[in-house]
């Protein structure tokens, strides 16, 4: 009699979860309130001696003199060649890297071909070479020494210590930047649309023009804004190939660092918080465009 009692209820009495199921119930997120706190202050900690902080202390130092010191920093003949410098070496390294971006991806995302992989790894070999190296191996290209450079000097080309070096080693360690922010957004657009305007008779530049760049402008805009922000921060190539020479080939990197070694702290200062400025107008545009690219991307229904 027991045992069919037993039998009859079994059923009625709830099954207790396992430790498992309990452990796959809760939520992640719900961390005892001492380590949120204690994440929450690394991290704004982190962020404030390492970030905040030397943003600060950047604008204090430029206009410690007040404006007028600040603008008669800017105003100095040397900081203007910089300036203009840096701009023309940024047009340049954008210029040239947009439509090396604008192919290579294109052909990456679009075709099967051989070499594939290869130009993928050569794509990303500036990430994984040191800047310095980068210099080093235009001086052993277009130096005095160089491989090319006995036939430079014959017909009076220079390279290095001039404008098309700096722009060289500035392209070079820029040229990721734009094909990287397009390969992974064309790969996920697909090529659907590029084939369906083909199949009705648009030729490849109508389709390039009308329809895959349309598809891609912002993801073009985010690799060019990047690829602006580090070809106006760019210090250690650029420093290899210019020679620094004052009011020629400083750009405003080695213009920084002269008038700090010098102990001239607020036309240094000046110089740097321009160069700041850029970095907090990068990081504001950057979010911005990252939201539009989330909005191209094609997402499942």
């Amino acid at each position: 009699m027991s045992i069919e009692m037993t039998l009859q209820r079994a059923p009625d009495r709830p099954a207790q979860p396992s430790d498992v199921e309990i452990a796959a119930r809760r939520d992640p997120r719900a961390e005892p309130t001492v380590v949120r706190i204690a994440l929450i202050t690394l991290a704004i900690g982190f962020l404030s001696v390492f970030v905040v902080l030397p943003l600060v202390v950047v604008f204090v130092e430029a206009f410690g003199k007040g404006i007028s010191a600040y603008l008669s920093a800017l105003a100095d003949p040397d900081a203007w060649s910089a300036i203009r410098l840096t701009l023309g070496v940024a047009a340049v390294s954008v210029g040239t890297n947009l439509v090396f971006g604008l192919a290579a991806a294109w052909a990456i995302a679009k075709f099967d071909f051989p070499g594939k992989t290869v130009l993928i790894t050569l794509i990303d070999l500036p990430f994984s070479v040191s800047p310095v190296i980068s210099g080093l191996v235009f001086v052993l290209l277009f130096g005095a020494q160089g491989f090319f450079g006995p036939w430079l000097q014959s017909h009076g080309l220079q390279i290095l210590f001039a404008f098309p070096g700096i722009a060289l080693a500035t392209v070079f360690v820029t040229f990721p930047f734009v094909a990287r922010a397009l390969i992974p957004l064309m790969q996920e657009q697909g090529t659907q649309e590029e084939e369906a305007a083909i199949s009705l008779g648009a030729s490849g530049l109508q389709t390039f023009f009308r329809v895959t760049l349309p598809n891609i402008k912002w993801g073009v805009l985010y690799g060019v804004l990047l690829c602006n922000a580090r070809a106006m921060g760019e210090f250690g190539a650029v420093s290899v190939v210019s020679g620094h020479i004052r009011g020629e080939t400083n750009t405003m990197p080695l213009l920084v660092e002269i008038l700090y070694n010098e102990y001239q702290m607020v036309a240094s200062f000046a110089i740097a918080s321009l160069l700041a400025m850029l970095a907090l107008i990068t990081l504001v545009a950057k979010t911005i465009l990252e939201r539009n690219i989330d909005e191209d991307l094609p997402h499942d229904h």
